[in-house]
């Protein structure tokens, strides 16, 4: 069953996919129709429902429970409310131009912004995340820069005082972070060196942008990342709520909502 507040949007069908998929690995699509008695097609689209959820994982017309397959932590995060993520990542894609500096930090969010500046050119890149590196040095004339220090083997992120030292000889048009928690009082997170490495990004951008989806409103980390003050822009997927706006308008931060 999905967790919290998501258990709500799972139907009856899907929690009796969950319950067929728990321990089972992974099935095929028609498998799952056939325990089930519904059609491939149904079954397609709860199965879709369920991965776009975070809760189940498929691959080559196969599914399985997202804990259960053996799947990397990052590679889950990926999943969890990943239209919302790709929608934001288009948005702020669009802003940037071919041949423009960006510096990204480590996230989910960020992974799906390099993933649509791949169709762009001749970008300069920092980043401290092995994935955006992997991803867009070798596209379109790119030049990356990739923060040195031991990777996290949850994240694949280049942490610590020798990441922190590098991205600060740096300067970019677009500084752009993903979110842990976003409340009224600014942008927060949950780990103390994430957290100092997007403090870091910030201060080195022309433009700073924090792009995160609403799933991220009203939490609270315990690590302050940045006021509001020290934004320029918030990229989400759905307008956040009536104190968070207040807040965002007070310190002068734009809000953008991904179509």
């Amino acid at each position: 069953m999905l967790p919290g507040a998501r258990a709500k949007m799972v139907s009856r069908r899907q929690s009796e996919i969950l319950k067929l998929l728990d321990g089972q690995g992974m099935l095929s699509v028609a498998d799952v129709a056939t325990a089930l008695g519904i059609s491939p097609e149904t079954a397609r689209r709860d199965i879709r429902v369920l991965v776009d959820a975070g809760a189940a994982v498929r691959s080559h017309g196969s599914v399985g429970l997202a804990g259960q397959t053996g799947e990397a932590p990052f590679d889950r995060r990926m999943r969890e409310n990943a239209p919302a993520k790709r929608a934001i990542a288009r948005a702020i894609a669009a802003r940037i131009a071919d041949g423009a500096s960006v510096m990204l930090d480590t996230g989910t969010t960020t992974s799906f912004i390099a993933r649509e500046l791949l169709r762009h050119r001749r970008l300069t890149v920092v980043t401290n995340s092995s994935d955006i590196a992997r991803i867009l040095a070798t596209a379109n004339g790119n030049r990356v820069f990739m923060a040195g220090g031991e990777l996290r083997h949850d994240s694949g992120a280049a942490l610590g005082a020798s990441a922190l030292e590098f991205i600060g000889r740096f300067s970019v048009e677009h500084a752009i972070i993903s979110a842990g928690a976003v409340d009224a009082g600014g942008v927060m997170d949950y780990d103390l060196q994430e957290a100092e490495f997007a403090r870091a990004v910030l201060a080195c951008g022309g433009e700073r942008i924090v792009a995160t989806d609403a799933s991220k409103f009203g939490r609270r980390g315990f690590i302050r990342v940045t006021g509001f003050a020290g934004i320029d822009l918030l990229v989400t997927d759905r307008p956040p709520p009536l104190d968070l706006s207040d807040s965002l308008t007070q310190a002068g931060t734009s809000i953008a909502i991904a179509p």
